[in-house]
């Protein structure tokens, strides 16, 4: 991109979707696709008299991943900052496309986050990635079908079936929802019972340990396939018309899901109709209640790229972007997303909002704040988009009965072993 790095350079901004403030400061280019990304831009080029950020929506996800893998491979083309979700990163960082943010502002922001934050942005000892927003989950459910079926939110697994099933006799809906097409979801159900799917380590020497058939992922998988063969839960793909037409229609009692849901649900036309107000969210149920795991799923970073003119100057941007008040008081406010910064978190103001999607309850106080400080992190991987791919397979063999939970993690260990292995690494 033109103008990256550039100092009074009338074409330094030429490519701006944001109109620079004062431009005779040094230009820092930023990839990113939030909805507001435009105003968090502007919040931080008025705040910031020695730099400014020329801001570009390259696409969402994918799409800009496939440009910004592009510009890796060219060496060229890509912005100084990025937008990357964590569990990207690693997949980046490998082909020395991202500069380690430890030496670079890391030590002044660190506390502003959890460990479990920052452990989805490192890989080994660096840190990849400046924090936005993530994903702490929660049990969405309807409170009318749950008062109607006699229903109290579930705490344990066990106690999640049975409640299924009670519905499932009185002739009620689907309890929830199985679907292939969420790896990411059902990876975090298996650290919730204590899996380990991943250990990787750059400074090993090309080495990752992969353990996809634990008793731990077992557990998981089985628990899903006998939900699914008991007709209790759908196998419907998420984020598709017709799940959201289910969604709207009370086909599903609950949705597994994350603190970013109400805002794709609500623009998705959900709660607007005859399912207005009939949200709530309570914690997601647990294998063992005495030692409750926190789990997470989504979630966004600012990266700075090896292309980087001022890696330096850059960090400033990546660390500083959506992390002035009313840049995250507008994030959160118009739920577009659940920022991890802890002053937010710790806010009164967020603690004690009353979401109106959840007909006023306090979600962020009650369940998501909760469960985002609880969080841990995860071990993503290079490798980590074909597991996706490969979890999907297996998630639909579960789906369709040709497989159990047990036999779906030996296949799905054995096939990415095999791809790691092609891919030169060592497999422990």
């Amino acid at each position: 991109m033109e103008g990256s790095g550039s100092t009074g350079d009338p074409n330094a901004n030429a490519n701006c979707t944001n109109k620079i403030k004062k431009p005779d400061a040094p230009i820092v280019t930023l990839w990113a696709w939030y909805p507001n990304s435009e105003a968090v831009v502007d919040n931080f080029n008025e705040a910031n008299d020695d730099v400014q950020v020329c801001w570009t929506n390259a696409g969402a996800g994918g799409d800009e991943y496939d440009k910004f893998q592009t510009a890796i491979s060219a060496g060229s083309g890509a912005p100084d900052v990025v937008m990357v979700e964590g569990d990207r990163i690693a997949s980046f960082q490998v082909q020395k496309a991202l500069v380690d943010l430890k030496d670079l502002g890391y030590e002044d922001v660190k506390d502003n986050f959890s460990a479990g934050a920052w452990k989805d942005l490192s890989v080994g000892d660096g840190v990849y990635g400046a924090p936005i927003d993530g994903g702490p989950m929660g049990m969405i459910y309807r409170t009318d079908v749950f008062d109607k079926y006699g229903i109290t939110p579930p705490t344990t697994w066990q106690e999640y079936e049975a409640a299924a099933q009670k519905v499932k006799d009185a002739g009620g809906p689907f309890f929830g929802d199985f679907a292939a097409n969420q790896p990411a979801y059902v990876t975090a159900l298996m650290y919730q019972n204590g899996a380990e799917p991943f250990t990787y380590d750059p400074a090993d020497e090309g080495a990752i340990a992969i353990d996809l058939n634990s008793d731990e992922i077992k557990q998981v998988l089985d628990y899903w396939a006998g939900l699914v063969s008991k007709k209790l839960v759908s196998t419907q793909d998420q984020f598709t018309p017709e799940y959201i037409s289910g969604v709207i229609a009370g086909d599903y009692a609950t949705y597994l899901s994350a603190a970013w849901a109400p805002g794709y649900l609500q623009g998705a036309g959900v709660g607007e109709g005859a399912d207005a107000k009939v949200w709530a969210t309570a914690p997601m149920p647990q294998w063992d209640p005495a030692s409750p795991v926190a789990i997470n799923w989504g979630g966004s970073a600012f990266s700075v790229t090896s292309q980087a003119k001022d890696p330096k100057l850059a960090a400033k941007v990546a660390f500083g972007v959506y992390a002035d008040q009313k840049s995250l008081d507008d994030g959160w406010k118009n739920q577009i997303i659940f920022p991890l910064n802890q002053g937010v978190l710790k806010s009164s103001e967020f603690q004690e909002y009353k979401v109106p999607f959840f007909n006023g309850q306090q979600a962020n106080k009650e369940v998501y704040v909760p469960a985002a400080n609880a969080y841990k992190g995860m071990t993503y991987t290079p490798i980590g988009q074909y597991y996706y791919s490969a979890l999907t397979k297996q998630i639909a063999r579960i789906n369709d009965g040709s497989a159990t939970g047990a036999e779906a993690a030996d296949a799905l260990q054995k096939d990415v072993v095999g791809y790691a292995k092609e891919q030169g690494f060592t497999v422990k």
